[in-house]
Formats: C-alpha cells, structure tokens, sequence
C-alpha cells in the first residue's frame, strides 16, 4: 500500500527573535507558507504533522486550516539540537558545525545532540507515522538537517551536500510502499 510523505522545510525564519523553539517566520516566509499552500491544495492531504517548533507549524498551517485540518504535533521531529538551552546559532557558526557533525556523526557540543542519535529519534518517528497513516498522504513540517537525516535512512543521495543546496521553504514528496521508499520528487520552485 503506497503511503505519500510531503517533507515540507519550513520558510525564512529570523535569527533576532526568540529561542530555536519560538522563533517564527519572516515576511518572506509567511508569503512562502501561502505558496506552499496554493501549490499543495491540490494533492489531497490527508494529515498534518509537524515539529514542535514554531516556524515549522507556521509554514503548513496555512495549508492545514484550509482543508479542515488540525496539526499533530511530534517533540521527536524538532530539528537537531546544535547546543543546549535552544539557544539560536548564527549561520556562520552552523554550517561548519553541520559539516564536522556529518564527518563524525558521534560528535555534539555540549547540551547538544550528535547526528546519529538525532537521526534514530527522527526515523523511529517517521516510521511510527508510516504504520499509522498507512496508505494516506501526510505533510510533515520540518527543519533542513532533520528533514536530510530522515530522507538519508532511505535513500544515502540524501546527504550533508544535498542538505546544502536545499532551500527555505522546500518540499519533497517521498513515496513509500509500505516502509520502502520508491520515489523522490521535489515540488518546490525556487
């Protein structure tokens, strides 16, 4: 039975505001959420899912209010904690953070997670909602690295280089026959 994964990445998303958890989406990224909207409405979807961080929820929420729907929130999707206290971290400091992490998937700063252990958290969730919402069509509000990590368990083309050219918003639609992946296709338009 053929169950349909929408990685949706979430929109632009200031650094000057909040903690990892709560900061939202700029302008840009809200306009984003209403594409991301317009070009989903059409693919019928049957369950909202999301990570618990607010610019996550933000960018499908849209989408899910126009179609009835309500989003489910799983703790286990939020993105991969680069360092404790949800602190935010300047992009200057992530990008070679997530490269070393990529080379040596054990490694983590302190308070934060390695990319092993963020990858088993996430794809044990992934696939939980694989079993659950077999045979429907489930968005997935989510985060660059995680998003890559999940993508990686099933397909090893998804990979730190991959995570690299994504961009903010971005979509994947990850066709599943039972938990095998058959197929990849983006739907996002830079």
């Amino acid at each position: 039975m053929k169950t349909f994964i929408y990685m949706v990445r979430h929109g632009e998303s200031p650094k000057t505001e909040g903690d990892e958890r709560t900061r939202g989406l700029t302008d840009k990224g809200r306009s984003d959420a209403n594409l991301i909207s317009q070009l989903l409405k059409s693919e019928r979807i049957d369950a909202f899912i999301s990570s618990p961080y607010k610019r996550a929820m933000a960018t499908i929420e849209e989408l899910a209010q126009s179609v009835g729907k309500e989003i489910v929130v799983f703790e286990e999707l939020r993105e991969l904690v680069f360092i404790g206290n949800d602190q935010i971290m300047a992009d200057n400091e992530v990008y070679p953070l997530v490269k070393q992490m990529f080379a040596e998937p054990d490694f983590s700063l302190p308070g934060g997670e390695s990319i092993r252990i963020c990858q088993n958290r996430a794809v044990g969730t992934l696939r939980k909602i694989l079993e659950q919402y077999r045979g429907q069509k489930v968005v997935i509000g989510t985060h660059g690295a995680v998003m890559t990590l999940m993508m990686g368990y099933f397909d090893n083309q998804y990979d730190l280089a991959f995570l690299l050219k994504t961009s903010k918003p971005d979509i994947y639609k990850m066709e599943f026959e039972d938990e095998v992946l058959v197929e990849t296709t983006r739907l996002w338009k830079d």
